[in-house]
């Protein structure tokens, strides 16, 4: 005979815990939760810093009106809030927060750090919490008006959520998602989103800016010149709205749709669902637009306390309303264009290519292309120099006979003599997401193109067939050099240094550059740069053998760099970010993440060379110094265009295999069309 078994009370921690993974399901959860208390603050100017996706570290800093001190020790503790007294007070909340349950649950999933200062007080302070109590009492410290919240390894005691989290690009993809949209709602206020390590914010936007500056800032121009303002009133439902659609001219794959009531980001199923059947009589098939809708709706309609995520709110009429904001947008679209505008997008060659006409056919004059790699090229009436060979900045460093330096992907680099082969299911899979996601079109473009010259150091202009292409050179590079450090897994040369560089006096160089967002709350940049030293000392062997990274152990000493394609060499001057970014971005602990984020990070450190004057503009920098060859300062220009056009997009025929995302996102782009300039020329 079974017995039942006896019903217990949950511990508190327990409880907290389940409580908390409701309403913090991810980073982008916590930092909404924590940037509506900023706005509830009064905060005009706010700055979060994320890393490794808001996983290890996100932080958010106001300018608001603060946290009292002896509000410190209960802040954290659930049901405790500022906003809201009875439960009366929900029919006419209009602040953000009510539930008391934000800072609370974060502070049971992670390590969370509060440094807040008031107007009427002489200093900050600051204190640490765990499961939502204090570590110590609060201590004083130097600190500006408002509040700062550090939040570190986040789902820390939740193996199991940690790991059904998507990559760090995505979660920060997401965190940049929850900043823009209150970016453009909250006009007024100036937000700004960065990564740790990275020299310039993805986002930020300026105090008492328009909306319609702050969509353009986030989303392009491409969205901001084609927005309709849309108003709608009723007295009788309760309600009026304000936002801005995108016309008939503007189409994207995924719908970009923010809704806004009473200020508080949610999602519509019902409201989605009418703006997408508005939009598809006017859009393509799979075209979709975007959406800024803000409702106010009188609080006493509308039921806030629905989900613990605050992202769903119910409210009265809402079948009518959602009809009104059909008809208004229905309305906007009809009467906005007497004529419609079509962008043409840029063709691509892909696998419907016209067959090649005989060499004995006769082509027309429209037909007739020069592919012949030995013609003149466009340098040669821009420079009186002939291209000299290519320059090394790593003067003091020589290359070694370990290992291959060829760079073609093909199968004959299996049959060379000593390559390796490895077995590791980890670099197989991102060899096979790699092959998943060639673009054909591409691929024959590269395979097959002329090049034409270039436009500036990260810009080249290529022929295919009849058609000219604009290039990102940069943008290239660091996808093939990642490609290359794939395919060439643990079979790399390596460019060793004459002296051997000490990690500490790197990771100490890269600490002190503005770009590296060093505060003093991360401790004295002596122990940090220690402590990158010893860290990647400790991965020696393993830096070695799978991409000839040559680490002295002893003294933490770097000796070389792997050579990924002959004659081409990095910058000796970024050498101390990419080590700061190999001991702090590289995600170390899975071994699928660890090879793809250093081989990222490692071709984002090669590809930086093409930057060069225009990456230092940007920063506000002096520009650095370039080397000369053979003495003479001014062959330096046609030195990097020989290696451009020889070095660079040489590898990339025999090599690259495109990323469908070049097709859309501008890297390649369709500049001239022969036969349509034919058509030109007719007209005249």
């Amino acid at each position: 005979m079974t017995l039942p078994n006896p019903i217990r009370k949950l511990d508190p921690t327990v409880v907290n815990r389940i409580a908390a993974g409701e309403v913090i399901q991810r980073p982008a959860n916590a930092l909404k939760e924590m940037l509506e208390n900023c706005l509830d603050a009064n905060a005009t100017n706010i700055q979060i810093t994320a890393k490794n996706g808001g996983m290890k570290l996100l932080q958010i800093v106001d300018n608001g009106c603060g946290i009292r001190k002896e509000d410190l020790e209960i802040v954290c503790e659930r049901f405790t809030t500022s906003k809201l007294r009875n439960f009366e007070d929900l029919t006419s909340i209009t602040t953000y927060g009510f539930r008391g349950e934000g800072l609370a649950s974060i502070s049971h999933v992670a390590h969370l750090t509060i440094i807040t200062k008031t107007a009427d007080s002489q200093c900050a302070f600051r204190v640490s919490y765990l499961d939502g109590k204090m570590k110590s009492a609060p201590k004083p410290c130097a600190g500006n008006q408002g509040t700062q919240i550090i939040v570190e390894d986040l789902f820390y005691n939740l193996a199991t959520r940690r790991k059904a989290l998507k990559t760090t690009y995505e979660e920060y993809a997401k965190i940049a998602d929850v900043v823009g949209s209150y970016a453009i709602h909250n006009s007024h206020v100036g937000f700004s989103l960065k990564k740790i390590g990275e020299s310039s914010a993805c986002i930020r936007t300026q105090p008492n800016s328009t909306r319609v500056d702050n969509i353009c800032n986030i989303f392009g121009n491409s969205v901001a010149r084609e927005l309709l303002d849309v108003e709608l009133q009723s007295d009788s439902l309760g309600f009026k709205m304000h936002g801005h659609i995108t016309n008939a001219n503007y189409s994207t794959r995924k719908l970009l749709f923010l809704l806004f009531i009473n200020n508080r980001l949610v999602d519509s199923v019902g409201i989605r669902k009418v703006v997408d059947q508005v939009y598809s009589s006017y859009l393509p098939k799979g075209g979709h637009p975007f959406i800024y809708l803000s409702l106010e709706i009188n609080p006493n309609n509308v039921d806030v306390n629905v989900h613990p995520t605050k992202h769903q709110v119910h409210f009265l009429h809402e079948e009518e309303i959602t009809e009104k904001i059909r008809e208004a947008i229905e309305m906007r679209l009809v009467n906005c264009n007497t004529s419609r505008v079509f962008y043409t997008q840029a063709h691509l060659p892909g696998s419907a290519l016209p067959e090649r006409r005989p060499e004995t056919s006769t082509a027309s004059p429209s037909q007739v292309v020069r592919t012949d790699a030995a013609q003149q090229k466009m340098e040669r009436f821009l420079s009186p120099h002939a291209p000299p060979a290519a320059s090394n900045s790593l003067e003091s460093s020589k290359r070694t006979s370990e290992g291959s330096s060829s760079t073609d992907i093909d199968e004959e680099r299996t049959r060379k003599s000593g390559w390796k082969e490895t077995n590791l299911h980890s670099v197989l899979s991102l060899r096979a997401a790699i092959e998943k996601e060639c673009h054909a079109g591409l691929r024959l473009l590269f395979k097959e193109h002329s090049f034409v010259g270039c436009v500036s150091r990260s810009r080249a202009l290529v022929q295919h067939s009849t058609s000219l292409y604009l290039c990102n050179t940069r943008q290239l590079c660091e996808e093939l050099f990642y490609q290359i450090m794939m395919y060439q897994f643990g079979n790399f040369g390596m460019i060793k240094f004459s002296e051997a560089l000490p990690l500490q006096d790197l990771g100490l160089l890269a600490l002190k550059s503005r770009w590296s967002g060093w505060t003093e709350a991360d401790g004295s940049q002596d122990s940090l740069s220690k402590f990158i030293a010893s860290f990647l000392a400790s991965k020696s062997a393993m830096l070695l053998d799978y991409f000839s990274i040559g680490i002295e152990p002893d003294g933490a000493l770097l000796t070389g760099i792997p050579i990924l394609i002959d004659g081409f060499f990095p910058r000796s001057e970024d050498l101390p970010r990419w080590v700061l970014r190999l001991a702090t971005e590289v995600e170390w602990g899975d071994e699928k993440l660890c090879f793809e984020t250093l081989c990222r990070e490692t071709a984002r450190f090669y590809a930086m060379s093409l930057d060069q004057g225009e990456e230092d503009e940007e920063k506000g920098d002096e520009p650095v110094e370039r080397a000369v060859v053979d003495g003479q300062s001014d062959s330096e220009e046609a030195s990097w265009r020989h290696v451009v056009e020889h070095k660079v997009y040489t590898a990339l025929r025999k090599t690259l295999l495109p990323p469908k995302g070049f097709s859309t996102d501008g890297c390649v782009l369709q500049v001239a069309h022969l036969p349509d300039l034919y058509k030109v020329f007719e007209r005249c």
